[in-house]
């Protein structure tokens, strides 16, 4: 199995989780990782050069999933925009870009871990999450977990997942924090505002969204 991995922050708690559900020799041989930005896995999942990853919720309408997904019940801090005269896109970006637009938000567009080291430092930035709330006074959903086969492997990492309490250990939390040179306590504040469990509020979100994104 080969599964679509984005090593921004708000995924830390799930590709531990993977480590250790994949723990025996034989789970390990069948398990590679393609590592990439959200944009370059979406690309990868609809060509079939992976089997599963979290795919950007404009690009995972169509596909088969479970109810696991990158969700902001209200803010986040790793999706904004930047207020300016002038619109930019994220190229790493899908779901975020066509968010922006629909909220009619000029600026430029950041996410992942650079999009949270610079709200960490500055306050002239709009959290899309946050605005999409205050608006529709639902959660947001960034992604979800898609698959192409196996629904049952995938339907019961589901289940294995959002019955635990993953916790980080400190030399991943030191290692997370030197490579996207964020503290470890803001990565830790950070985690609390995702959830990944794609419930029926996070679900009436999604549909949301996409009615909106048709008028755009």
């Amino acid at each position: 199995m080969i599964f679509g991995k984005i090593e921004y922050l708000n995924l830390l708690p799930f590709h531990i989780f993977m480590k250790r559900y994949t723990r025996s020799n034989q789970q390990k041989l069948s398990m590679e990782y393609k590592k990439n930005v959200p944009a370059k896995i979406n690309n990868d999942f609809l060509n079939k050069r992976v089997d599963a990853a979290f795919i950007s919720s404009i690009t995972a309408k169509n596909s088969a999933s479970v109810n696991l997904g990158i969700i902001a019940k209200k803010e986040v801090n790793s999706v904004i925009v930047i207020p300016s005269k002038d619109t930019k896109k994220d190229a790493e970006s899908a779901s975020s870009n066509v968010l922006a637009s629909l909220l009619n938000l000029q600026g430029e567009v950041l996410i992942g871990d650079k999009a949270l080291r610079y709200a960490l430092k500055n306050k002239d930035y709009i959290d899309l999450a946050k605005r999409w709330n205050e608006k529709y006074h639902l959660p947001f959903v960034f992604a979800v977990l898609c698959y192409h086969q196996n629904k049952k492997r995938y339907k019961n990492i589901e289940k294995e997942f959002l019955k635990r309490s993953i916790k980080i250990p400190q030399y991943l939390l030191e290692k997370a924090s030197k490579r996207t040179h964020i503290q470890k306590q803001d990565i830790l504040d950070y985690l609390t505002l995702i959830s990944y469990d794609l419930d029926s509020k996070a679900k009436a979100g999604l549909k949301k969204f996409y009615k909106e994104a048709k008028k755009i």
